[in-house]
């Protein structure tokens, strides 16, 4: 034996035959190590896999671990899940009342079905940014200008409501839609401009008229109850004359006539005395009647004493 193996050429056999022996055996591991690399697909969490078996759909893969049959079965697209943002849209739109605005509108949308974005739309993008125009155009045509502008939020909900239908078969959900600016050109900006301020020239003439119709009402209101009050008052003097008239007649009754002349003589004696009162009165005149009427008011005093 070591003498055949002493000669090479009996060496060079040997390995051969060795080479040969195992190279099934190599072969064979290598195929079924690219067996199980094609068998096995791991998808990433933000995307889905399209498989195809023979160039027909046949599976979509979820996020994880996934066995494909190699050799058959294919992975010919990747589709992301993420959210995503169309650029930001500028699109022409005529009013109800023929108004040309410029309207500015951006929309977030994610994949939901990527077997009906794969086969059945070739450019989801242009496709939505495209529905998305026309239905705002629909929308703001529907609209006066000054509705445009005051339900803003109205119209951000019809349109993500009419967008979500449109593209359903797309295997698309729309999250947001959103209105971002509506633009006028200069003429119609200035014409709003001069109205906004007619209207704001005729509340300020309204106000102002409301407010001197409101002073005449307060100063009215103010009149009448000052009226009301100096009524009350005489009525209370009225009484109050009445009632010392009562009294006065009463004593007049019980008393004879003493008791209206002293009363008299009552009131002349306080006549006198405000006048003695007044500013600046250094001489008085006393008529002879007033010394008279002293004298009938002392004597009655006394004679009631």
């Amino acid at each position: 034996m070591e003498n055949q193996m002493n000669n090479p050429n009996d060496i060079g056999e040997w390995i051969g035959w060795v080479l040969n022996s195992n190279l099934l055996w190599v072969a064979l591991a290598i195929l079924i190590l690219l067996t199980l690399l094609k068998a096995v697909r791991i998808v990433p969490q933000s995307e889905k896999y399209v498989v195809e078996r023979l160039g027909r759909f046949r599976a979509v893969l979820g996020p994880g671990l996934n066995m494909i049959i190699p050799f058959l079965d294919a992975v010919r697209h990747k589709v992301s899940i993420l959210e995503r943002q169309l650029p930001t849209a500028s699109q022409d739109a005529i009013t109800a009342d023929n108004v040309l605005v410029k309207v500015e509108t951006s929309v977030f949308y994610r994949i939901t079905e990527p077997e009906k974005t794969v086969y059945r739309i070739r450019d989801a993008d242009a496709a939505i940014a495209t529905t998305v125009a026309g239905i705002v155009r629909s929308e703001i045509g529907k609209l006066e200008l000054d509705q445009v502008q005051s339900n803003r939020s109205e119209l951000i909900t019809k349109v993500r409501e009419a967008v979500a239908l449109m593209v359903d078969d797309w295997g698309v959900e729309v999250t947001r839609a959103e209105v971002l600016d509506v633009n006028l050109d200069e003429a119609t900006r200035a014409a709003m401009l001069q109205q906004l301020n007619a209207e704001r020239a005729r509340r300020a003439q309204v106000t102002e008229a409301e407010g001197k119709k409101r002073a005449v009402e307060l100063n009215a209101d103010a009149e009448l109850y000052s009226a009301e009050q100096q009524a009350k008052a005489r009525r209370v003097l009225a009484e109050a004359e009445a009632f010392a008239t009562g009294v006065i007649a009463e004593a007049i009754k019980q008393n004879g006539l003493e008791a209206a002349q002293y009363q008299v003589a009552l009131k002349q004696v306080e006549a006198l005395t405000a006048v003695g009162h007044g500013p600046g009165k250094q001489t008085i005149i006393v008529p002879a009647q007033a010394l008279e009427a002293f004298g009938q008011a002392f004597n009655m005093l006394k004679g009631r004493g």
